[in-house]
């Protein structure tokens, strides 16, 4: 009995670390194809409530345009991507490079932040690709930033960067 209350404890607290991260609802995406990347954050920083989402745009996600949210404003900046880009059939070589999404998220409550845009044909098959997010509450920041090294556990980072695995595009 004791043994499986301890495994159970365990499993729980095991799931909630894992819970406790912003990650992605989709952990991977085909290159050469759409993908909407659902920003899911579960709390705010140590109790008090998010009041700015940050999601840098990583390099080679292109076309991106963030959804709306009720009672939330959305600010974009765009820069130059570091290459042109192929998308439907048109050469761009700039785009958004950040989405910050304002408003608040009292810490008892979970939510999701979302972008759409295209994972150009050039990303390299096999790797991650990770979208680098500063949360923001009302005391307190979190920086969801961190990339594990090559080949390690992504939960071996305090603070992982949400991150898509890039498939083959056949």
């Amino acid at each position: 009995m004791l043994k499986s209350i301890l495994l159970a404890a365990a499993g729980t607290l095991f799931a909630s670390t894992a819970f406790a991260h912003v990650t992605l609802e989709q952990q991977q995406a085909k290159i050469g194809s759409g993908y909407k990347a659902v920003f899911r954050v579960p709390h705010g920083c140590a109790g008090e409530a998010t009041v700015k989402l940050r999601v840098q745009v990583p390099e080679g996600y292109i076309g991106v345009k963030p959804m709306p949210k009720a009672g939330w404003k959305i600010d974009i900046v765009k820069g130059k991507y570091d290459k042109t880009y192929k998308f439907y059939g048109h050469s761009i070589s700039e785009g958004i490079k950040e989405i910050d999404w304002s408003g608040n998220l009292p810490d008892d409550y979970y939510d999701e932040f979302v972008m759409s845009g295209f994972l150009a044909d050039s990303l390299p098959a096999g790797e991650m690709l990770y979208f680098p997010v500063v949360q923001e509450c009302e005391k307190g920041v979190t920086r969801w930033i961190e990339k594990p090294a090559e080949g390690a556990d992504p939960d071996s980072v305090e603070h992982p960067a949400p991150g898509v695995k890039l498939l083959p595009k056949n």
